[in-house]
């Protein structure tokens, strides 16, 4: 087993997957992500655009990693709601969630690390790296 994978060493891993990573969130053990995956109206201006989405939650314990995640609305104030998404949405948002799901595997094995679903995650909702 690899030395003991630091934080600032995962932010910089986190950070360079690409802008899931929400670093003022983040806490020694516990990174958060999130994507805006499918604009609701370009109308707004940009800092007032609402979103359907995701976010999730990673929490540490030495090389294992246990995630869960949860698809919804971001609103105009910058907030997460936990609201169904639109099924003409849904695709888009399980296609990024998916994505950035293989590439955090990807990151997480090179640093000798496993990942696992957390308790709260059903089969139903575990994601894939397919």
């Amino acid at each position: 087993m690899s030395e003991r994978v630091t934080y600032k060493r995962l932010l910089r891993q986190f950070a360079a997957i690409g802008p899931y990573l929400r670093e003022d969130l983040c806490e020694e053990g516990r990174y958060r992500f999130d994507c805006l995956s499918v604009c609701v109206s370009a109308k707004p201006a940009p800092d007032k655009r609402e979103f359907w989405g995701w976010w999730l939650v990673l929490e540490q314990d030495d090389h294992h990693f246990r995630y869960h995640y949860q698809l919804g609305f971001y609103d105009a104030d910058g907030v997460w709601l936990d609201k169904p998404v639109p099924k003409k949405h849904q695709a888009e948002v399980e296609r990024t969630l998916n994505h950035f799901y293989k590439i955090l595997v990807d990151r997480l094995t090179v640093l000798e690390c496993h990942l696992a679903p957390a308790e709260q995650v059903t089969n139903e909702l575990a994601v894939t790296a397919a």
